[in-house]
C-alpha cells in the first residue's frame, strides 16, 4: 500500500527492521571495525527512510540503534549505553532526517503539475438538407 507516493507504516517498519538487520549481519562478515557496521546500518535507516513515513522510518532507526548497541558495542546482545552508542543514535537520527527530506524533495519533483482543463465548445454544424422528398404512405 502506498499512500501519497510512500510505503505506510505497517510496510515500512517491518521492512526497516529488515533492512537493518540484514545490514548489521552483512557489516559483521566484513572486518571487525565497528564504524562499518554504523555506516552500513546508516545507510539502510537512510535508504528505508526514503521510501516510508517519518515514524516507521524514526522505528528503524531505534531498532537500528538497538542492533548496534546490542551486538556491536554490546557483544552479548544487552544495550549499551556509552558516548559511542550515544554517537550512534545522532548519526542514526541524522540519516533518517536526512532520508525523510531526501524522499520529500524527490515526491516532490515527481509530482505531476495539476491538469487544468479548458472548456472546449464545438462549432455548430450547418443543418443537414434532405435529399429526398417524403412520401405519403397510404
Amino acid at each position: 500500500m502506498r499512500t501519497d507516493g510512500r510505503l505506510t507504516g505497517g510496510f515500512g517498519f517491518p521492512l526497516g527492521c529488515v533492512a537493518v538487520v540484514a545490514a548489521a549481519i552483512a557489516a559483521k562478515l566484513a572486518p571487525a571495525h565497528a564504524g562499518y557496521a554504523v555506516a552500513a546500518v546508516a545507510l539502510a535507516v537512510g535508504a528505508v527512510a526514503v521510501i516510508t513515513t517519518p515514524l516507521a522510518a524514526g522505528g528503524a532507526a531505534i531498532v537500528g540503534w538497538a542492533v548496534l548497541s546490542g551486538f556491536v558495542y554490546g557483544r552479548a546482545g544487552a544495550l549499551v549505553f556509552t558516548a559511542a552508542t550515544g554517537w550512534v543514535a545522532v548519526i542514526l537520527a541524522g540519516a533518517a532526517g536526512f532520508g525523510l527530506a531526501a524522499g520529500a524533495g524527490w515526491r516532490l519533483v515527481r509530482r505531476d503539475p495539476p491538469v487544468v482543463a479548458e472548456a472546449v465548445v464545438p462549432v455548430p454544424r450547418k443543418a443537414a438538407e434532405s435529399s429526398h422528398s417524403r412520401v405519403a404512405s397510404l
